[in-house]
């Protein structure tokens, strides 16, 4: 085991090693509280699925939850040592975690390892978690108002990289068709330790967890080295365009932006860009669109956080008395005030310091500063958690307005349009795509 131990004295202090696998161990000792957290990030998400074959990182999240060999109820003996789990999957990564007393601590690592070196393969459970997974599917994605809309909105903003399919997968159809001999190689390809970070924090010492994480996860074999090569997304320089009618409530707009990935140094700008017009009343949006011009009934101005080439998205339902050529033309009126006329002093001042204290409350949660510590780690370097408010506080004025004028382009939109079919036809669901 190659051991590098390094405490900071910032927010988060943590210690990390390595174990012989590849598997990296961050450890962030909490004694202020009775519990421990058992946060495992594996750096797999649906961006690595074959275009044949979507939807397979979620559906191992589901099957990770089927049992092992050796331990058919994952949740049983958790539950019974007062422990909870959870799990989540995204474009990017898979993250499981386990919340339990600490002095119960080894049962997570007995329970981790075991799924990680021996998941049980068999054509039960892959029936049943196929079964569960394609309910999700129509219930969240096909049955649901605008449920379908990531199904449309990525694939008109990406045209080349695996982003172009929401992480549910592009349609169902590859879900009923997974055999266990796919299953059993996605396994193989990335759930193994050096492609694992395991982030270990509450009320443990260093020590002990360098013992628990040798005796279960180090006789796991490291697996086969992969090298992702994924086709990368052009740049975006031509207007493109969708509208759906569907038995919706209201209508509903989607302008979607190219922007540049997480690793970017402009990401810090674009998000405090993203809470100058859409966090909380005091947002642009809401003033002017929602509140004083009664544009909309509801605005929204969101990022998708994603590690390549990234979405900057305007969602807002326009009331009924107003026209989507009306609605689009007051988002762009905003985007236009941006792109010529810098944020005043206060204004930036003040979603930084909202920008600040959320990271605050963040590091209050242990859950949180593993799942953050897990993610920094896969980013480059954990520590870096430690420096993201200063990277916040030295966004300029005049950064926020050159970001403005580089991503809010006609030619870098991508606009899904819902129109609400009020009629009693069953014919719903037809769409027109445009590209301008």
């Amino acid at each position: 085991m190659s051991t590098v131990l390094t405490e900071y004295y910032y927010m988060v202090k943590f210690n990390r090693f390595t174990l012989d696998n590849g598997l990296r161990v961050i450890v962030h000792e909490d004694h202020t509280t009775p519990m421990a957290v058992v946060n495992i990030l594996y750096d797999v998400g649906a961006r690595d699925e074959d275009p044949k074959q979507t939807g397979f990182a979620h559906l191992f999240e589901h099957l990770m939850f089927g049992g092992s060999i050796n331990i058919p109820s994952y949740d049983e003996p958790l539950q019974r040592v007062g422990g909870e789990n959870n799990a989540f999957t995204s474009n990017d990564i898979t993250n499981y975690y386990i919340t339990l007393p600490s002095n119960n601590i080894e049962t997570a690592f007995w329970l981790e390892s075991d799924r990680m070196l021996s998941l049980a393969f068999n054509k039960k459970s892959l029936d049943v978690q196929r079964n569960v997974v394609i309910e999700e599917f129509k219930q969240r994605y096909l049955n649901q108002p605008y449920g379908d809309v990531w199904l449309k909105l990525r694939p008109l903003v990406y045209k080349k990289h695996p982003y172009r399919w929401a992480t549910i997968g592009k349609e169902i159809k590859h879900i009923e068709d997974a055999r266990i001999e796919d299953v059993k190689a996605f396994f193989k390809k990335h759930y193994n330790p050096q492609n694992a970070i395991m982030v270990v924090g509450g009320d443990v010492n260093l020590e002990q967890v360098k013992q628990l994480s040798e005796k279960w996860f180090g006789p796991i074999p490291a697996g086969e080295k992969y090298h992702r090569d994924l086709p990368q997304e052009p740049e975006q320089h031509d207007e493109r365009r969708e509208t759906v009618t569907a038995k919706v409530p209201l209508n509903d707009v989607y302008i979607a932006f190219q922007m540049e990935g997480r690793l970017d140094e402009s990401y810090h700008t674009s998000e405090l860009l993203s809470d100058i017009l859409s966090r909380g009343q005091s947002s642009r949006l809401y003033k002017s669109l929602v509140k004083e011009n009664q544009v909309f009934s509801d605005v929204h101005a969101y990022m998708s956080g994603s590690l390549d080439t990234g979405m900057f998205v305007f969602e807002g339902k326009p009331l009924e008395n107003v026209s989507i050529e009306q609605a689009e033309a007051a988002i762009w009126e905003q985007l236009e005030i941006l792109k010529n006329t810098e944020v005043p002093a206060d204004e930036l001042t003040k979603v930084k310091n909202k920008t600040e204290s959320t990271i605050i409350f963040s590091e209050m949660s242990l859950l949180d500063k593993a799942m953050n510590l897990a993610y920094y780690e896969l980013l480059g370097d954990a520590d870096e958690l430690n420096h993201e408010t200063e990277k916040y506080l030295e966004v300029t004025a005049a950064a926020i307005k050159q970001q403005a004028n580089k991503l809010f382009r006609k030619d870098n939109s991508s606009t899904l349009i819902y129109l609400a079919d009020k009629s009693e036809s069953p014919e719903v669901g037809k769409s027109e795509s445009i590209s301008v």
